[in-house]
């Protein structure tokens, strides 16, 4: 199956509380976090891909992102993020990842294109792992979602997770566990530089 053209994007806008400075650029081996999930976005085929949130002048500068935006929802949560992300993509398909995921490889965006493929009606296509939805593991149908998301937001929903229920989806249940190993806390980091892979995975709305 050929599959339709993407955007790629990258959430960096996250306070990132518990790591304790900001995740999106934080370096691991000398790579920063947020390129690592833009290489697998890259690969995977992205007509390009942004930057959304966070210091946007340091981002812009990353190996694998074509552009940086400011959130147009600073503070306000993932939902802001993807609404962002739809108002600046150039491709209808639009991939949604965190930037807190670095083993992360191209078969995921790959796959979720794949699932949103598979209907024209469907609106979302995101991982569930181990049973677990994965919300900012997603790729988006923009024309389909973006009215549904935008009055979501308006009614103060701020969980990408919490719109699902209205939209014609696709779960994806091939995508590896490592794939949404995210990093939290400085632990994470500290085992994912020392080649160890026992993280700890959250499954939670991060940023």
């Amino acid at each position: 199956m050929s599959l339709p053209s993407f955007t790629g994007v990258v959430l960096t806008g996250g306070s990132s509380t518990r790591m304790g400075q900001d995740k999106s650029l934080l370096k691991v081996r000398g790579v920063a976090l947020t390129s690592l999930v833009a290489a697998a976005l890259n690969e995977a085929g992205a007509t390009e891909v942004i930057a959304v949130g966070g210091d946007i002048v340091t981002l812009a500068s990353l190996a694998g992102i074509d552009r940086a935006v400011a959130d147009r929802h600073p503070g306000e949560g993932p939902l802001g993020g993807v609404l962002t992300a739809f108002e600046f993509a150039h491709d209808d398909v639009v991939v949604i990842l965190a930037c807190d995921t670095p083993r992360i490889k191209s078969s995921t965006p790959t796959a979720l294109v794949a699932g949103l493929s598979s209907d024209r009606q469907v609106a979302v296509s995101y991982a569930v792992v181990d049973d677990r939805i994965q919300p900012l593991t997603a790729a988006w149908r923009r024309s389909l979602a973006w009215d549904p998301l935008q009055a979501a937001f308006e009614r103060g929903i701020r969980a990408p997770r919490n719109i699902f229920g209205g939209l014609t989806v696709s779960e994806v249940r091939t995508i590896a566990p490592e794939a949404v190993d995210d990093l939290d806390h400085p632990e994470d980091l500290q085992r994912y530089a020392a080649g160890s892979y026992e993280l700890m995975t959250q499954n939670e709305d991060h940023r």
